[in-house]
């Protein structure tokens, strides 16, 4: 018997720190990847695996409606980095699982069905997450979904305040579309998402699951545009790749969230693991260095590949190459012939992503081997 959910690559990997990954044979790859993001603070960092140990030693779990410091510390921290008061945290496994509280959360506070989603978003896989997904791809096996929901180009600001009305429960939007070809949202489209939910007393939900925890230079991306959402999602490196999610609210939707829970919320083990990892985000201060090496590798990559490619884009350390082939094949001959990971975003843009603690040198070798396969 065999896992059939995903196809496996021919890597097996062992161990990792910091930037690298180590495979089986003893071949070390540069991982530009991060796990769609999960190793913000770098694999294995000595402080979290501290953290995570001494927690396995002194509790592995409790629910959650039992207090526990290491939850209870996550709470508060969650709350500090919030951007302006969104400030009440619900904890759970995974960004699907925040998305879909995310929803239902609105509908409960407002009383109201529809949901208003973009083309290109990407919010997770669950029933509910998936029908304010995109792509029909990842929803035709499955259908019929959850209903409601209603699509509006991303980046259009007009259409979205068209969409936007009295039935509305909420608006659900990524400030970077990952999965949808790494597309950052414009300032003004931002901001008129923010009017218009106010003015419906409907809710803006910033799918932050990919962007947020320093990646794009601050540690939301949300706070680059000055808007604030009323209800905030995070998770992939909150843990530093163990499972956990949270779902960040403003008071008004924690005072009506409905009935909603989760057996594993909370868990002590990944709580001590997400607080660790916020410890050293900001000791580190690795959004700043998100936006250094961010603008250094996106300079770079411009000046190596010039008209080669369609564009390269994105905002810190959250990179898109499009190129005028597909990418899966670029991909490939990054990781066999240059022991460089990444990942793609739609059939053809390469999506550099890697830990934030990356130094100059592990860009200068990642952008002489995206030249090489995209100009060889």
């Amino acid at each position: 018997m065999s896992g059939f959910v995903f196809s496996e690559k021919p890597i097996a990997i062992e161990s990792g720190e910091g930037v690298t990954l180590t495979a089986t044979d003893g071949t070390e790859y540069l991982d530009f990847g991060a796990s769609y993001a999960c190793t913000p603070v770098g694999h294995c960092h000595p402080d979290v695996v501290e953290a995570t140990t001494q927690q396995v030693q002194e509790l592995m779990y409790v629910q959650a409606s039992y207090p526990n410091a290491a939850r209870t510390a996550l709470y508060e921290q969650l709350a500090d980095v919030a951007p302006g008061d969104v400030d009440n945290v619900w904890l759970c496994n995974s960004g699907t699982e925040a998305n879909e509280a995310a929803l239902k959360f609105a509908r409960a506070a407002t009383g109201r069905e529809k949901i208003v989603a973009t083309t290109q978003g990407f919010h997770g896989r669950t029933m509910g997450a998936l029908a304010a997904t995109w792509k029909n791809k990842y929803k035709e096996p499955y259908e019929p979904l959850a209903g409601g929901v209603e699509f509006v180009p991303y980046g259009d600001g007009e259409q979205l305040r068209e969409a936007v009305d009295e039935q509305t429960a909420a608006v659900i939007l990524e400030p970077v579309q990952g999965e949808g070809g790494i597309n950052p949202a414009p300032t003004e489209y931002l901001q008129v998402a923010r009017e218009a939910t106010d003015e419906a007393g409907a809710a803006l939900v910033m799918d932050e699951i990919q962007t947020g925890l320093g990646r794009t230079g601050s540690m939301w991306a949300c706070q680059h545009h000055d808007v604030v959402p009323d209800i905030l999602t995070t998770a992939k490196g909150l843990g530093s790749g163990l499972p956990i999610g949270a779902t960040l609210v403003r008071d008004w939707i924690a005072e009506s969230h409905g009935d909603h829970g989760s057996t594993f919320s909370g868990n002590p083990v990944t709580c001590a693991a997400a607080g660790a990892t916020l410890d050293v985000i900001e000791s580190e201060d690795l959004p700043a260095r998100a936006s250094e090496r961010g603008d250094y590798l996106r300079a770079e990559l411009d000046a190596a590949l010039g008209d080669e490619v369609r564009d390269v884009r994105g905002q810190g350390l959250l990179v898109g190459v499009e190129v005028k082939r597909g990418a899966n094949r670029h991909l490939k001959r990054l990781a066999l012939n240059h022991q460089v990971l990444a990942l793609p975003a739609g059939r053809t843009v390469l999506r550099l992503l890697p830990p934030l603690v990356v130094d100059e040198s592990h860009v200068d070798r990642v952008v002489d081997a995206v030249t090489e396969v995209v100009t060889g």
